[in-house]
């Protein structure tokens, strides 16, 4: 994510400094730099010489003191531990210059847990890209609760000005908007194959064909990682048990080390670490009824709605280009009728518990 952010922004005319703690994993940085950069070059997306002003405007620095001299941000973009987290603001704290905006690329951690380890929280907010940077176009924006509106609007422009869509989550809650929808929604799956005694593939098929989605939510879990999915759903669990039913699936998959395509096995196995698609078919599609899985996702998206989170505008904008969902939820919803929706959380809720016990805002739009 580091080398990535790196880029894109000295690709927009900005002067980067690239910090990691050993001068081996910057090497290892700039070479994938260059790499991409060549890429674009061989497909005459920019010249030769516009990789060289790009390649040169990033500076490799191993000493945090330096690397943060005369900077106006510091994105963060250290691995999702809190500890780790709270330890790398401690430093840059007694570093940076007082004006320096701090902003952590995080997928799930609070934004004002961290920064209430800093001495001005105002200048702290969450920006979360997406991977690969390079190719995704959504950025989450995440004000903390001392977060200033200077800063949120500074954060604002700087997305747009390195030709990124920001969608901003008014509020600091557990998984913000894409991730409160997608984690969820993998354990979701798991218990809707158990429900309906049906293969994955089956489940894959409906959510792709049915739902809209670019690829299964078991695919789409594969692709992420089972790591990164771990993590986000005990951190989200942690905070808010109402986010989440973790399915014991996804910390199995976890501790045996199966962490999707990356390890060449997670919910599917795969033959090679090249992206590989899973046979999904409208006839597979057809033995699974996907009405639990959209209400799931339906129940969150409205929970943001009802908590003053976010509103269905920025929520559908946020699906669209940080899911690939192709058609918008809400319109969805409509086609299976919310009331039946509501119905069958209702039905969830008497059986499973008010974890499903559905969002004001779904019930008011029956």
């Amino acid at each position: 994510m580091g080398h990535g952010i790196a880029q894109i922004s000295a690709m927009s005319g900005y002067n980067v400094v690239l910090r990691d703690i050993e001068q081996h994993f910057l090497d290892k940085a700039m070479g994938k730099i260059k790499w991409s950069l060549d890429k674009l070059v061989s497909k005459e997306k920019i010249s030769q010489n516009q990789a060289n002003d790009i390649y040169s405007r990033i500076k490799p620095v191993v000493d945090l003191k330096e690397a943060v001299k005369e900077c106006d941000l510091v994105v963060e973009a250290v691995p999702e531990i809190m500890d780790l987290k709270k330890k790398v603001y401690s430093e840059l704290d007694s570093v940076a210059d007082e004006n320096v905006v701090f902003a952590s690329n995080t997928s799930t951690l609070p934004i004002t847990e961290i920064a209430n380890t800093l001495s001005r929280p105002e200048k702290f907010i969450g920006i979360h890209f997406f991977n690969p940077p390079l190719l995704m176009k959504l950025v989450e924006v995440i004000p903390g609760q001392k977060t200033s509106q200077d800063i949120v609007k500074l954060t604002m422009d700087y997305v747009e000005s390195i030709k990124k869509i920001p969608v901003v989550c008014r509020k600091d809650v557990p998984g913000f908007i894409v991730n409160r929808l997608f984690i969820p929604l993998v354990h979701e799956a798991c218990y809707v194959m158990e429900r309906q005694g049906i293969k994955m593939t089956e489940i894959d098929s409906a959510v792709k064909f049915n739902l809209g989605f670019p690829m299964g939510i078991f695919e789409l879990a594969d692709f992420t990682g089972m790591d990164v999915i771990h993590k986000a759903t005990v951190e989200m669990h942690l905070r808010d048990k109402k986010v989440i039913r973790p399915h014991p699936t996804i910390e199995k998959l976890y501790n045996e080390k199966k962490l999707g395509q990356k390890t060449g096995e997670g919910f599917y196995k795969y033959s090679d670490d090249k992206y590989e698609r899973i046979p999904l078919s409208e006839e597979l599609a057809e033995k699974c009824d996907p009405k639990q899985i959209l209400a799931n996702i339906l129940n969150n998206a409205a929970w943001l709605v009802t908590h003053e989170a976010s509103d269905i505008l920025e929520i559908e904008k946020a699906a669209n280009l940080g899911l690939g969902l192709k058609k918008p939820l809400f319109e969805t919803a409509k086609e299976y009728g919310m009331s039946e929706i509501v119905k069958e959380l209702e039905q969830l809720a008497q059986k499973h518990g008010q974890f499903y016990e559905p969002d004001p805002l779904l019930v008011a739009m029956q």
